[in-house]
């Protein structure tokens, strides 16, 4: 009876095993979020994350079709080298060039289940998109993000199924320790029982372990996403829409984050470099005086008098209130609007004193440098210098930041992980010809004149050396 009891037992055991094994052999067929990874670390900054509208690349939706007449070894060729396909006279290849050159897609040095994870990532957005509410709630966000696969459920799954081995595969452990008693004669015999089990030194030194483990790894995990929330896109204090200002008034980038040609920063613009423009455009062309107001009411610029405010820090609340009230209701009579003066601008007040404010902090007055709610968040130990790459490396910013100008709502653009910068360095050209940062670089210059060498990237340069961003 023992025996066959053991038996039993050692059946559902590997029971359980095969059961474990088919979850994880089904979960790693297709990895659908180690794709989404992959996708944003090499393939994001190109192309459109939605998978259905173009970008500096074409849409990745529909990519299996478009290579179905083509050996699937094609088109891992394509995405590890895809100058070399071209150079082949491939035909998918070449069609490609003629629709997308001179644009040139970098080289990946990815496996063929790596490959297979970006393309099932890729369908998965196309086939079961859902669409994330951005900040306003009202369900439209920049670049269409879509929801990631949870894995959450088949982990708890499994973690139950191993608890349940561990319990199985210690009570076949006290059942041989029991029969070894008996046989020799040792009494008083008896099992030991569950309780005794989960509470001895074995199993306590076991949870502790998996606690450090657990411990460390969520340290490491949060530590590494420091910075990294692409598709981040928080609502401001001001409602600044760098489409109008970027897009259609084709305002440079650097005029307002005239820091990023000079410094490590690029710098978010003081409330001196907006009124340069809105000391004479007074009423915005989407938001009237809501937005601008807010602008005069931080460093107390009276619009009605054209002039700044006398001691304006010293002034009470209902002082400045009064000012910039007076304000808004004479232009709404003026312009003729709909509505009463009066309610129109307790509203804009109320909502000048929201943005401008902070009485969790003790911050109860309006005067003051504008809150902005920042995006773009390196970790400490990563140097990244603007003016080396917009002065010297004559980056564009929409490299790393995105269409800017196309942006209502700014959002996090690029994924920022160190694999995204590396492959940058990897694949970005320096531009040596009349650039007299590189003059020191004399042997590449000449292999440049013999025709040995035709280009220079960060990487020939020292740009995958560790000290260049961790010194």
């Amino acid at each position: 009876m023992i025996y066959r009891s053991l038996f039993n037992r050692m059946l559902v055991l590997l029971s359980l095993l095969v059961f474990s094994q088919t979850l994880m052999a089904q979960e790693a067929a297709v990895d659908i979020e180690a794709g989404k990874v992959l996708f944003r670390n090499n393939c994001a900054s190109c192309h459109n994350k939605n998978m259905k509208d173009d970008m500096t690349g074409p849409a990745l939706g529909g990519l299996e079709e478009r290579w179905a007449d083509y050996p699937r070894e094609d088109l891992y060729s394509w995405i590890r080298n895809s100058q070399k396909l071209i150079g082949e006279g491939h035909p998918r290849a070449t069609e490609l060039w003629a629709d997308w050159g001179p644009a040139i897609m970098g080289n990946f040095n990815l496996k063929d289940d790596e490959i297979e994870n970006i393309i099932a990532y890729i369908n998965d957005v196309v086939n079961n998109p859902v669409v994330v509410g951005g900040p306003t709630g009202d369900g439209d966000t920049a670049g269409g993000a879509v929801a990631a696969t949870d894995y959450t459920s088949w982990y708890i799954v499994l973690a139950v199924i191993l608890g349940l081995l561990a319990l199985v595969l210690a009570r076949i452990l006290s059942n041989l320790n029991y029969m070894v008693q008996v046989r020799e004669g040792n009494a008083p015999a008896r099992r030991q029982t569950i309780a005794e089990m989960l509470t001895s030194k074995g199993v306590i030194a076991f949870v502790l372990f998996a606690l450090v483990v657990l411990g460390g790894y969520t340290t490491v995990n949060n530590a590494i996403s420091l910075g990294r929330q692409q598709g981040y896109q928080p609502e401001q204090p001001i409602k600044f829409s760098h489409a109008t200002h970027a897009g259609l008034q084709k305002i440079d980038c650097q005029y307002c984050h005239d820091g990023a040609r000079r410094s490590k920063h690029s710098v978010i613009p003081a409330a001196n470099t907006c009124m340069n423009c809105h000391k004479a455009i007074k009423v915005g062309s989407q938001y009237g005086t809501a937005e601008l107001t807010k602008i005069y009411a931080s460093i107390g610029y009276d619009p009605t008098s054209d002039k700044y405010i006398d001691n304006y820090e010293s002034l009470s609340q209902d002082e400045v209130s009064k000012i910039y009230k007076n304000w808004i209701s004479s232009n709404h009579i003026k312009e003729g609007k709909e509505g009463d003066p009066e309610e129109v601008a307790n509203d804009q007040w109320d909502a000048i004193v929201e943005a401008l404010t902070d009485p969790t902090v003790g911050d109860n007055t309006v005067q003051g440098p504008i809150e902005w709610v920042r995006i773009h968040n390196l970790p400490d130990h990563a140097y990244f210098n603007h003016a080396q790459h917009v002065s010297v490396g004559k980056v564009e910013c929409q490299t790393c930041h995105g269409q800017v100008e196309e942006m209502e709502v700014v959002a996090q653009h690029a994924p920022l992980s160190m694999g995204w910068c590396i492959n940058c360095h990897r694949q970005t050209e320096v531009q040596f010809a009349d650039n007299d940062y590189y003059k020191s670089y004399e042997n590449y210059h000449k292999e440049i004149a013999n025709g040995e060498r035709d280009k220079v990237t960060v990487e020939d340069i020292g740009g995958l050396e560790c000290q260049k961003c961790h010194y």
